[in-house]
């Protein structure tokens, strides 16, 4: 895979990620579970910068980045608790290894930003109920 197409695909996962995030934050609003809240609005926060940065760095290689679908599939199940933690942690966990593939696509400063996004991304897993693993990235969502 080029180092064009893994920052693509990871800028995939990014359009993905903040479309999911937000409808998730909208669920959990209505929860009494601000600690929930407050790790949805900070990992919205933290996707929808990387996919911005992510639109740059496509950009700055004379590439036009992807668009964002329109809408992307949910659960249905999305009224408890456990049903938006356990989604938010699928989608970490598919996050992780979009950023391993693109940590073995690529080099340099690029790389090194990869690694940092695949790390708080892994390391953030905690705070939905996700277990650290070993050698994050490398393991299937």
């Amino acid at each position: 895979m080029s180092e064009v197409d893994a920052l693509q695909r990871t800028l995939a996962a990014e359009h993905a990620a903040v479309f999911v995030l937000g409808a998730l934050g909208g669920r959990a609003s209505t929860l009494t579970d601000p600690a929930l809240r407050t790790a949805l609005s900070a990992a919205y926060d933290v996707h929808l910068e990387r996919r911005n940065h992510l639109r740059t760095m496509i950009a700055a290689r004379g590439e036009e980045p992807i668009a964002a679908e329109p809408a992307y599939r949910l659960p249905a199940a999305l009224s408890t608790r456990e049903q938006i933690a356990d989604e938010a942690l699928r989608l970490q966990r598919a996050c992780v290894v979009t950023y391993g593939a693109l940590v073995a696509a690529t080099a340099g400063t690029t790389r090194g930003w990869a690694v940092g996004a695949m790390t708080q991304t892994a390391l953030t897993e905690a705070d939905f109920g996700g277990r650290p693993q070993a050698l994050p990235g490398l393991h299937g969502a």
